[in-house]
């Protein structure tokens, strides 16, 4: 499983870019996308998803 960003709810802020340790996370146009095929949700590296940790906004970083 990997996590996804809810575009509507994205503010665009670039902190879960800067967070994530497997760079899944990237600017595309104009909003950011989590590579499912990268994305590990964190584990070996943390106890929790940086992206949803780190998002000012709830329920923007969600598992797909």
């Amino acid at each position: 499983m990997a996590y996804k960003i809810i575009a509507s709810q994205c503010t665009v802020c670039g902190a879960c870019e800067f967070e994530c340790p497997n760079a899944a996370i990237k600017m595309k146009g104009d909003i950011y996308i989590i590579d499912a095929a990268k994305c590990t949700e964190c584990e070996g590296s943390f106890d929790k998803a940086q992206c949803n940790e780190v998002c000012p906004v709830p329920k923007t970083c969600v598992k797909a």
